[in-house]
């Protein structure tokens, strides 16, 4: 009768001391499922068989370990105790809720795992990209404020427009949260409708379907082999070489570059949009006797004809260059004069015996040499803060 009003029975069978062979039961009654909407309100109940000779007063209940207050309970008959949470608030942890009955010693007599959560919304954000035409990776982010409290699965679905079947991504990112890339039988020339469905035991959602080309969402490696070397005795320009991603190397497409750099003392960066589609750049206006880190990046626009904008790839690794010292600053100023040696002479001091752990012989005594040691340099604050800070 009970299973036709909804409810479920979690019985523990438990034997009593100083009793012989005498079993009797503990059952606590809820609503059959224990997955509820945050907001909700729940009533169970904790029946002791009566020869256990255990009185309803004598029981307490306990959520999560901490016991709840005498007002939330009910007595609803000798051996039959109700506890009344109201206003539920969501699960602490996707594993659940325990909320147990306990005797008046303490001991558990029954218990229940709840899922308190909300059904999941619309996913959104959803973002596609090819790398080197290869795969097909997706992303998106939850809707709404993002938590349901309770496991949610998120399938990353997709077929081929007009004659395809459904299809599930199946390699999933470890590291990247809501993320998945499709690897085989992967279709050129053809568009895709992708799309994502979420589900919780409290209900689903999907998103908008997105519909691409992968030929238009192509992205690609960071360009290699950058240089960055001066121009004569130009004080005020660098020049810049790199070459093209190998990885496209074989397909049919204009690529175009972006250029940034920035003062070894800086973090803002100045871009440079219009490179084009060449492999080397000139950088002008710079400040004579100063290092630079230099960046490259590349866009496969227009591969095999595709008419969109292209993603950008990730930045090289930068690359470090001085420009020569201009004889413009040259100053007679005994006192500019010495405070300009002093640091001349500590950083001079700290590249000699940088150089002794990474070069060796004469012939590696070059400006290249002298611009690693200022990456090497950027790359430990403790050297960094040492060149031109007089000592105390």
């Amino acid at each position: 009768m009970k299973a036709a009003l909804g409810f479920c029975l979690v019985f523990l069978t438990l034997r009593s001391p100083g009793v012989l062979s005498l079993s009797t039961h503990v059952a606590i009654v809820y609503p059959q499922d224990p997955v509820l909407r945050m907001g909700s309100n729940l009533t169970a109940s904790c029946w002791v068989h009566p020869e256990l000779g255990v009185h309803a007063n004598s029981l307490f209940w306990t959520l999560n370990g901490h016991q709840l207050p005498s007002s939330l309970y009910r007595v609803l008959s000798p051996t039959n105790l109700s506890v009344t949470l109201a206003g539920l608030n969501a699960s602490r942890q996707t594993s659940g809720d325990n909320l147990v009955c306990h005797n008046h010693k303490g001991h558990i007599l029954a218990g229940s795992c709840l899922y308190v959560g909300m059904p999941p919304e619309k996913p959104v954000n959803l973002t596609c990209w090819s790398r080197n035409t290869k795969d097909l990776t997706c992303s998106w982010a939850p809707g709404g404020k993002g938590e349901t409290n309770i496991s949610t699965l998120y399938k990353l679905k997709y077929k081929l427009r007009w004659y395809g079947t459904e299809k599930e991504c199946e390699d999933y990112s470890h590291t990247q949260p809501y993320s998945c890339s499709i690897t085989q039988d992967l279709h050129l020339f053809t568009p895709y409708e992708i799309w994502v469905e979420a589900s919780n035991r409290l209900g689903r959602a999907t998103s908008d379907v997105i519909i691409l080309d992968i030929l238009d969402v192509v992205t690609t490696d960071p360009p290699s082999g950058v240089t960055v070397s001066r121009l004569g005795q130009l004080e005020d320009q660098l020049s810049v070489r790199w070459e093209a991603p190998p990885a496209l190397k074989d397909f049919l497409f204009k690529a175009k570059y972006q250029i940034r750099y920035r003062l070894e003392e800086s973090q803002d960066w100045k871009v440079m949009n219009d490179v084009g589609n060449q492999t080397s750049c000139r950088l002008a206006g710079l400040r004579p006797g100063t290092v630079y880190f230099v960046q490259v990046r590349c866009n496969p626009v227009g591969i095999y004809g595709s008419r969109k904008a292209g993603i950008w790839s990730e930045w090289s690794h930068p690359t470090a260059a001085s420009t020569p010292h201009s004889e413009r600053l040259m100053s007679c100023d005994s006192k500019s004069s010495g405070d300009s040696n002093s640091t001349l002479r500590r950083e001079l001091k700290q590249f000699l015996g940088w150089v002794k752990k990474h070069a060796y012989g004469c012939s590696s005594m070059s400006m290249k040499l002298y611009d690693q040691w200022r990456v090497d340099m950027q790359k430990s604050p403790k050297t960094r803060n040492q060149v031109g800070s007089p000592r105390g």
